[in-house]
């Protein structure tokens, strides 16, 4: 069965801690303006965003409220996008993004055998 559909949007998946806020687990801290900034006008152009984070249960929880309070929505949480799971047919558990924010990131190039 082909799928004719196409994605129309980019997605970026975002870290919590010391991403979007400047904290260690599992409190919240000071938010990363510049970055809830800049998010909010990916998500108003038209584009997802999904918060990925190793938190879960309350602690995730709070730092859904706590994003929520900088006025900063999520399309998926820990999770894909409904219409990535359309569109492949299966939710695989690595989250499909166009773009990764995480504090902890590194690119291959960096690395040096």
């Amino acid at each position: 069965m082909e799928n004719n559909k196409t994605i129309t949007f980019q997605t970026i998946a975002v870290d919590f801690d010391g991403t979007l806020c400047f904290s260690k687990w599992p409190d919240c801290g000071q938010p990363n303006q510049a970055l809830i900034t800049y998010l909010q006008e990916w998500r108003k152009n038209g584009n997802k965003l999904i918060l990925w984070t190793c938190r879960a249960g309350e602690a995730l929880s709070k730092a859904v409220e706590w994003c929520r309070e900088q006025n900063l929505e999520f399309d998926a949480v820990n999770d894909n996008l409904p219409e990535i799971i359309e569109l492949y047919g299966n939710n695989s558990r690595k989250i499909t993004c166009d773009y990764y924010i995480d504090d902890r990131m590194l690119l291959p190039e960096a690395v040096k055998a």
